[in-house]
């Protein structure tokens, strides 16, 4: 099974109320081969909600309680981004999921680029906190960019 975020198959779960709809992942949750999650709901986050970046580090340093998710009027919410992710890590032992395909550049979602934390569109190599979650608990974590290399290793 694999995890995919919400708004890669078409829900209005982005920061901003819409969607980042691809069509060949959403086909995998048609196939019955995903299931939908967004950390970021799971977190207790509403949507729309102000748009949030990892300040201090990446993802694996929010969960090691190195850096913080700050929104763009400086609200902590660390928790709710610790906690989608722990949610999310849930779901994916609950349905057997060894792979994820979630949205880059995401403080949650993303697998190689996050936002730098100055809220100036800039990117950083490094992991949203699910991703890094999902990486330390055993599951490959892809994006929206490489998705289809693992289309090649499961088919």
């Amino acid at each position: 099974m694999i995890l995919i975020s919400s708004c890669l198959a078409g829900l209005a779960t982005t920061y901003d109320g819409r969607d980042n709809y691809r069509e060949e992942i959403a086909a995998l949750l048609q196939q019955g081969k995903a299931v939908l999650v967004c950390p970021e709901q799971l977190g207790g986050l509403p949507t729309p909600r102000p748009p949030a970046e990892i300040v201090g580090g990446s993802g694996a340093d929010v969960l090691d309680g190195k850096a913080k998710v700050l929104t763009n009027d400086h609200r902590d919410v660390t928790a709710e981004f610790i906690r989608g992710a722990e949610q999310t890590l849930k779901i994916a032992r609950t349905v057997n999921a060894k792979y994820a395909i979630l949205k880059e550049s995401s403080p949650s979602c993303g697998s190689t680029l996050i936002y730098d934390g100055t809220y100036s569109k800039r990117k950083q190599p490094g992991f949203g906190v699910t991703s890094a979650l999902l990486r330390r608990s055993g599951i490959e974590v892809y994006s929206e960019a490489n998705f289809k290399s693992l289309l090649d290793k499961i088919n």
